[in-house]
């Protein structure tokens, strides 16, 4: 591990590795970001999916550098079966050591391969070995940049990149290795910072955030949908889309959209809009269509299907928070856990786990055929598509 040199001024961070290199972007030393905000995160995710629909991965890894936690999670998802790891560290000296417990992120070339690791454990019976190869350039996606109600308070500056790429490797369920075939398989993946929602538990002398992750969270009628999917049309070309979509009471507050080219170039989008259907009892979405209606005019239409059961659910990762438990939470020097659902279709699960997961789905347009993820929160009641109030989960 490389030195820590200390020195006796206080107004400048700590020296470390990082600063032999030519990278510096603030005036001061790489122990210390722009701002000492608490909810200062950089977030690694991934989704790794079989095609069918069979089998789905996924992976984790938060670093809270003013909070001093790293923490990540991996989890793997068969049919309606998920099992979870979590795993939260004090930060080290090196912020370029990017383990946690049996959880490894490793950058092998950056912006085109790297490696997703989870270790066998006690926790639970898991283990993969995965590397990711880029199939496309990094996109990125528009700043997410959300005041808080009364226009004072930042709750959320954050910018995010993500990426599609084809795995290869192993995963392990219950003493069963099944090879990721990259023919069968595809995955995604961002990488975000910045001031992010949600992290942290609620402060009680401070006044909740008002639209992600509150106390009020989910009141009244709420849309969260976020998707990135690839397709390929019968002559190789390669086209992608990329959406966030947030509504509140019927009023959109972010939306995000482009169609991404091979070649870097992205197309804006002007206006999304989703018609998906989703099943009332356990609010998974079910498929549809989403209409992209460009800047430069037109309009692209995406036809959705959501192939197998598999999917991961983002709330044992601690997405929205899981047993009274957040993001960049202090658990000492680490802290390893995790649990097995049997069933996620089960209501009193789903009320646990809650709704967000990651759907595999295949895309058509015209002739173009794909796979991606998506995203979606669906709260409240949506009498247009079938959806009531008193099945509503978060």
């Amino acid at each position: 591990m490389p030195k820590l040199y200390r020195h006796e001024m206080n107004d400048i961070g700590q020296i470390i590795g990082l600063d032999e290199l030519l990278n510096h972007q603030i005036v001061d030393t790489f122990a210390s970001t722009a701002t000492s905000e608490l909810s200062w995160t950089e977030k690694i995710w991934s989704a790794i999916i079989r095609k069918d629909g069979g089998l789905g991965i996924d992976f984790g890894l938060g670093r809270y550098h003013n909070r001093g936690v790293l923490d990540g999670w991996a989890a793997v998802s068969r049919g309606r079966t998920q099992w979870t790891v979590r795993a939260s560290r004090e930060l080290r000296d090196d912020p370029t050591i990017t383990t946690v417990g049996p959880l490894t992120y490793e950058i092998i070339e950056p912006l085109h391969k790297v490696r997703y690791a989870l270790a066998k454990n006690p926790n639970q019976p898991i283990a993969y070995d995965v590397t990711f190869t880029s199939d496309m350039p990094p996109f990125l996606e528009d700043r997410h940049k959300q005041r808080e109600r009364d226009g004072f308070r930042i709750g959320s500056d954050v910018i995010r990149y993500h990426q599609i790429g084809t795995p290869s490797g192993w995963v392990e369920i219950e003493g069963q290795r099944i090879e990721i075939k990259s023919d069968e398989w595809t995955e995604y993946r961002d990488h975000s910072w910045g001031t992010r929602l949600d992290v942290g538990a609620h402060n009680p002398d401070v006044r909740p955030t008002s639209d992600f992750g509150d106390v009020k969270f989910g009141e009244g009628e709420f849309v969260l949908v976020w998707s990135p999917f690839m397709l390929i049309a019968p002559n190789g070309e390669k086209t992608a889309y990329h959406f966030y979509y947030m509504s509140k009471q019927g009023r959109i507050f972010y939306s995000s959209g482009y169609r991404n080219h091979p070649d870097g170039t992205q197309e804006k989008v002007a206006r999304v809009r989703p018609e998906l259907r989703y099943d009332d009892r356990s609010r998974r979405l079910q498929g549809g269509r989403v209409h992209f209606d460009m800047m430069q005019g037109g309009t692209h239409t995406v036809e959705v299907e959501v192939p197998g059961e598999s999917g991961v659910h983002l709330g044992p990762g601690l997405y929205l928070g899981f047993d009274g438990k957040k993001h960049g939470s202090w658990k000492g020097p680490l802290e390893t856990e995790g649990e097995k659902f049997v069933d996620t279709l089960d209501i009193a699960t789903l009320k646990r786990i809650r709704q967000l997961r990651d759907n595999p789905i295949r895309v058509r347009e015209g002739n173009a055929m794909g796979y991606g993820v998506m995203e979606c929160i669906i709260h409240g009641a949506h009498p247009e598509i079938g959806l009531t109030a008193a099945n509503s989960i978060i």
